[in-house]
């Protein structure tokens, strides 16, 4: 008899969702996790067949995607802090001492920015993107990749006061 995945998700999916929620304390991985969970069963049915206790298989089912994405994010956290702590030229070294000793500063100054900041910096200055490109590239409203990149540069103007005053 094949799954009706309709059915179940109209009869568990809220549970599945209040059980995600108090576990992650988080939405937008709560409902992903639930996603995830009857993406899994549409791609397997045959994962259905023997279950007896529906509810406790799918509970099942969404603490293990919760876990999984726990476990990517964590990874991919670590991954940037290593990436984060290893030593970048950012620029090419110059031949004045005067502008290696900006070039220093200005790369100093954005190693302070909150990673946030610094991605959306990137993205404008390096990459030529526009706020609404930005938005699409890190999965955040123009409206805040704007104000991000504001925020960067009032830090930057803040960092960068004493070597470029007169």
């Amino acid at each position: 008899m094949p799954v009706d995945l309709a059915r179940l998700y109209d009869d568990h999916a809220p549970a599945l969702y209040a059980f995600l929620l108090n576990l992650t304390r988080s939405e937008s991985e709560s409902r992903d996790a639930v996603q995830e969970v009857f993406v899994r069963l549409a791609e397997r049915p045959g994962r259905f067949a023997e279950v007896r206790d529906a509810r406790g298989f799918l509970l099942r089912l969404a603490h293990n995607a919760a876990i999984d994405a726990l476990r990517r994010r964590t990874a991919q956290h670590n991954a940037i802090e290593r990436a984060a702590k290893e030593p970048t030229e950012l620029f090419a070294k110059a031949a004045s001492p005067d502008e290696q000793a900006y070039r220093d500063a200005l790369s100093s100054a954005l190693a302070e920015l909150p990673e946030e900041q610094r991605a959306v910096v990137h993205l404008k200055i390096w990459e030529e993107q526009t706020f609404a490109e930005i938005a699409e590239t890190l999965g955040i409203p123009a409206n805040t990749a704007a104000s991000r990149y504001r925020y960067a540069l009032d830090k930057l103007e803040t960092l960068l006061r004493p070597i470029c005053a007169p």
